[in-house]
């Protein structure tokens, strides 16, 4: 069966197909390229079974308005690097590695959340170590290897030994009093609030994600936890 079919399945009604914005209906596209079981994908030959399917996917008037909503999902695809041109007949397109490792629509959910984040934004470190876990929905493994990037920069900073660690490595950097890294021009209760704000953060994020898995599933939760890294 055509993949066009797979999606008037997925979504019966053409009212709500239309209101759809293109990266989410980005994710059902892409479920019906796979439900089709099809190696390659014709968009001309696609666009053409809206008015000349046997049966039509979709019923006069949509058979016109649908097209264009699905020309934007398949924009969305081919920008995210999920649909490519095969390389020996530019007519054709196939779904690329990253594509064929999305299996469930959760999958694609995670992957989704992930490409809303401008990567540029996050701090060279925190990217190059963290971004691919998160990028694959490795939410635990991406937050305790961005906070011990922290935890790294602030050793280093304060000029620790390699086996200072932690909070109380960070509390030491951070001393109101004694701290290397405390900051002169501001009054004590500012120093020992950046104190509390560093340990908190290594206390709260980095160490229980280094003794358990603690099973944060909420993507924008962590890509914000990604960025405040950025200002540290």
């Amino acid at each position: 069966m055509e993949p066009i079919y797979h999606l008037c399945d997925l979504v019966p009604d053409p009212e709500s197909l239309l209101v759809l914005e293109p990266e989410e209906l980005a994710g059902l596209l892409l479920q019906a390229f796979k439900m089709s079981g099809h190696k390659q994908f014709s968009r001309h030959n696609i666009m053409l079974s809206f008015t000349h399917g046997t049966p039509p996917p979709y019923q006069v008037p949509y058979a016109n308005q649908i097209p264009p909503v699905i020309a934007e999902a398949w924009a969305w695809l081919e920008r995210e690097c999920l649909l490519i041109t095969k390389p020996t007949d530019p007519l054709w397109q196939l779904l690329s590695r990253r594509a064929e490792r999305i299996d469930t629509p959760a999958e694609f959910e995670v992957y989704r959340g992930a490409s809303s984040f401008l990567r540029s934004l996050l701090h060279p470190s925190i990217e190059r170590e963290a971004w691919p876990s998160f990028s694959r929905g490795r939410f635990d493994t991406a937050i305790f290897e961005a906070f011990r990037e922290v935890e790294i920069a602030v050793r280093d900073a304060a000029g620790f030994d390699q086996h200072d660690h932690g909070v109380p490595m960070v509390r030491r950097a951070f001393h109101k009093g004694t701290g290397p890294l405390a900051e002169r021009s501001v009054d004590d209760g500012e120093r020992e609030a950046t104190s509390a704000l560093f340990a908190g953060a290594i206390g709260s994020y980095k160490n229980p994600n280094s003794h358990r898995r603690v099973g944060r599933d909420d993507v924008a939760e962590v890509g914000e936890l990604l960025y405040e890294q950025a200002t540290c």
